[in-house]
């Protein structure tokens, strides 16, 4: 993370009264301390030894930034905008085919810590413990929806179904889509490719598509893309969510969502229009 742009996290985090310094230490340092776990895997007890803290201050001050990032996520994670994105409107490969595109929806499976008595639910396909995290993400490649904490073993559209139904779940503006990938099925605010047709990317390698629906599918495929590239860049910043957890599974589900947050502050997301504290 660039000098500016943690003083910009610093900044956000006080002046809405998320974070404040304590008399002990300062906000730099609780934010500091939180980036070093979560950016790169550190254990509280290397930390500790590293600011010439307790471990118990440091696993104190984690919680406490934790908790506080996580009320970023209405400010930072937002809907896309309505317009057609520039990526598409730019770009005729992809405009004649997705002008009313916003972006693509997909899941990860993240490294999960559970129970001996109900891993079964949470093993993924490659019989991994996983939780199921699912994304929808724009083509300049910020998260605008993100549901953390499904068990690994769950198929696709049911995940997609929580998703679509709940409350405060993702909401798509009318004549809008996003792209999803053929395990959604058919729906009118998901755009699939066409199933029993050639679609991944390396399949076209040596042989062009031959037919509408094939070069359907090529198009789909590069532009759902989208959505392996977020995850990836999300992963390679925040190695805690990639390496085996060392939290409560509560807390696992709650550094996904934190690292969303802060991939989108990264990102350059920040919405301008945070009213300052009162």
């Amino acid at each position: 993370m660039k000098l500016s742009t943690f003083n910009s996290l610093c900044e956000l985090l006080t002046i809405n009264g998320l974070l404040q310094p304590s008399k002990n230490m300062s906000v730099r340092e609780q934010v500091i301390i939180f980036l070093q776990i979560i950016g790169h895997n550190a254990r509280f007890r290397f930390v500790a030894g590293k600011f010439h803290r307790s471990v118990e201050t440091v696993h104190r001050y984690f919680r406490v930034v934790l908790k506080s990032i996580l009320k970023l996520y209405k400010h930072l994670v937002g809907d896309p905008e309505s317009s057609t994105p520039p990526e598409i409107l730019n770009n005729p490969r992809f405009y004649l085919y997705f002008n009313d595109c916003v972006g693509a929806i997909d899941e990860t499976h993240i490294q999960a810590s559970v129970p001996i008595e109900v891993q079964g639910k949470f093993h993924d396909r490659k019989d991994s413990t996983t939780q199921n995290v699912l994304a929808a993400i724009t083509f300049d490649l910020k998260f605008t929806y993100v549901l953390a904490g499904w068990e690994g073993s769950e198929h696709d559209s049911r995940v997609l179904n929580d998703v679509l139904s709940r409350p405060r779940g993702l909401k798509i503006n009318e004549g809008k889509y996003y792209l999803g990938d053929a395990g959604y099925g058919t729906r009118n605010e998901i755009i699939c490719p066409y199933h029993g047709v050639r679609y991944h990317l390396r399949e076209f390698t040596d042989h062009p598509p031959e037919n509408e629906k094939e070069l359907f599918n090529l198009r789909h495929s590069s532009s759902q893309t989208t959505t392996k590239r977020g995850f990836g860049i999300l992963k390679k910043l925040f190695r805690a969510i990639d390496s085996k957890p060392q939290w409560s599974y509560g807390t696992q589900v709650d550094l996904v969502l934190a690292s969303c947050i802060l991939h989108n502050h990264i990102m350059g997301a920040i919405n301008e229009n945070i009213p300052p504290r009162s």
